[in-house]
Parts: C-alpha cells; sequence; structure tokens
C-alpha cells in the first residue's frame, strides 16, 4: 500500500478563474516505454499517494485503463470526481472531429466531463505511433488560423454542453496566441520546459515555434493564464542517474539523447547532481522545486515510474531551493 500524503498538504495555486488546484500533476505519456497497464498502476499508486490532477491524453494510448483505475477509486471511496482535476488533449487528427474525440476520451476516462481540455499541438497532421522520424502523412498540411479557430469554436461548444470546463493550447507559438486573444479567451497553455530547455527550438525532431522562458512565461504572467509545464525532468536526464534506453523508447529518436548534444546536455546535469547533492537532495527533486518556485507556473506536470518518485515529487514541494545558481 502506498504512503498516503493527505492531499490538504500539498500547495495550491489558483486558476484566473478563482478555483485552486494543486501545484504538482502526473503526466500519463509512456506508451513509447511503458505499456497502458504499467501507467494506470502508477496513476492507481498515485490516487492513493494523495495525486488529484492527472494530464492525459488519446494519443498515448491508456486513456481507457486509466479510466478504468479512476472508476475504481471513485467505487472504492478514496476520491470524489469534484476532487479530481482532470486534463486531456484532442490530436492532430481530430482537429474536424473535436467532439467524437473528446467523447471519446471521456468514456475511455470514466470522468463525465473533463476538466481542462487542450488542442495538443496546433498542426491538424498525423503521424502513426513508432513511425520513422522522417515519415510524413501526404495528406499533411500546414497550420492553418482558419483551421485552428474553427477547432476553438468545436471546443466552446463543448463548454457550452458541459463536456469540458476549460480550453487549453499545447505547443504554440507566442505570436498566433497574440492574434488569437483578439477573438478567444485562453485559459491555459502547456509547454516544454525545465532546467535544461528553457528556450529550447525542438522536442524531439519536432519543430518548436516557442521559446518558453522568453516569450511563454512574460506572456502568461501577462495575461494571467495557467501554465502547465511539461518534461520537467528533461525525460530522465535530470535524476540521478538515466537508464539505458530500450530499443523502442521514444527517446531514441531525440538528437538531444545522441552524440555530440547529448555530451552537452550531460555535463551540465551532472554538475547540477553535485550542486543538488550539496543542497542534500537528489536532483529529480531540485528540478520540479526549481519550476514550483516560478512564479508563472501553476502545476508542474511530471510522469513517474515508481511510487518512490511520485512520493519524493510531493514530498519536495515542502521545501525551498534558497541559492540563486540555478
Amino acid at each position: 500500500m502506498a504512503e498516503f500524503i493527505d492531499p490538504a498538504i500539498v500547495p495550491k495555486v489558483t486558476l484566473p478563474s478563482g478555483e485552486e488546484v494543486p501545484c504538482m500533476g502526473m503526466g500519463t505519456f509512456g506508451s513509447d516505454r511503458v505499456n497502458a497497464e504499467d501507467v494506470s498502476a502508477a496513476v492507481a499508486g498515485a490516487i492513493r499517494s494523495g495525486y488529484r490532477m492527472f494530464d492525459c491524453a488519446a494519443c498515448y494510448g491508456n486513456e481507457h485503463q486509466i479510466g478504468e483505475v479512476f472508476e475504481a477509486a471513485i467505487k472504492e471511496g478514496v476520491v470524489e470526481r469534484k476532487d479530481l482535476f482532470i486534463m486531456t488533449k484532442v490530436w492532430n487528427d481530430m482537429h474536424r472531429k473535436v467532439e467524437e474525440a473528446c467523447t471519446k476520451s471521456i468514456q475511455d476516462l470514466k470522468c463525465d466531463y473533463v476538466d481542462l481540455y487542450f488542442i495538443h499541438w496546433p498542426f491538424p497532421n498525423y503521424h502513426a505511433p513508432f513511425c520513422d522520424v522522417d515519415s510524413r502523412n501526404p495528406d499533411s498540411r500546414p497550420f492553418s488560423v482558419e483551421e485552428f479557430m474553427d477547432t476553438y469554436r468545436q471546443c466552446e461548444e463543448l463548454v457550452e454542453k458541459g463536456k469540458i470546463r476549460y480550453i487549453g493550447l499545447s505547443n504554440f507559438s507566442q505570436a498566433d496566441v497574440v492574434k488569437f486573444e483578439e477573438m478567444i479567451e485562453i485559459n491555459g497553455q502547456q509547454s516544454l520546459y525545465n532546467m535544461l530547455e528553457r528556450n529550447t527550438s525542438s522536442y524531439h525532431n519536432i519543430k518548436l515555434e516557442y521559446k518558453t522562458e522568453d516569450e511563454v512565461l512574460p506572456h502568461v504572467k501577462k495575461e494571467g493564464q495557467a501554465f502547465f509545464p511539461y518534461s520537467p525532468l528533461f525525460q530522465g536526464l535530470l535524476t540521478s542517474g538515466l537508464r539505458k534506453l530500450s530499443t523502442r523508447d521514444i527517446r531514441n529518436e531525440n538528437p538531444k539523447f545522441s552524440q555530440p548534444l547529448f555530451a552537452k546536455y550531460d555535463a551540465v546535469a551532472k554538475q547540477l547532481r553535485k550542486l543538488a547533492d550539496d543542497c542534500g537532495h537528489p536532483l529529480n527533486e531540485l528540478a520540479i522545486n526549481w519550476l514550483r518556485q516560478k512564479e508563472e507556473v501553476t502545476t508542474i506536470i511530471a510522469g513517474v515510474s515508481s511510487v518512490t518518485q511520485l512520493h519524493q515529487n510531493l514530498n519536495c514541494l515542502s521545501w525551498d531551493i534558497t541559492t540563486d545558481l540555478f
């Protein structure tokens, strides 16, 4: 049985709506490294450890299994639906069929409604799971403002129908966000952000049209938007040590995990581990704490692979970094 941490002691942050949410959430992406059953088992442990916010996505391929965990936890009285904050995303190939995609996620997650629904990527392109990095769908099209607005209007209809509560954007250019804000209300944003990828230009082989620290953070602060950074541990590099990658691990497709780039990032990670030791905490706690102390950050989305890490992620919220070395 996982050690229970009272959710009431997990620091809360306030959304623009005035609603309070926990500052630590669990990411459920892991389909390239672990199967859906392993992810759902981690979610079950997380709920019983005190987690109440979960970041899901249709393309992760595990929403059905996670939904069974949510349903069981509610039936057992471990948690009530109103206490959970469930986020998911519409995938690139469903931009013209948002309600169909959302309804499927709600059915799979067995959650009646979604708290925050993200448009996962700005472009409506589809890439099959585990496809070669050079593969491209022949029907792929460049980003279109008109198509995006249609997608967003579909999300607004889902708000009116009670299927979702808030709408968010994930991995969007801030130049585009500024244009959109003249026509729509954006409740929150999600982008890649950690100690080593502060203004990175790519995620794996996908070009990013934003700089998180220089562009996204100032904008969400100015506009009062919620911000949910993902990959806080740089896919395992900001931990006590990176395990050997399996052949099907998506990190094998990430140029940052291949030479010569990996040597550069690994050298900095080793320096950070020494500083973490001086602070008396493991590097993964330090990396999450660094994000927590950013005033622009709402909730940190961190994936986990063990009950121990679940507890570390929550326990690190009880202390502050007191040095300006980072």
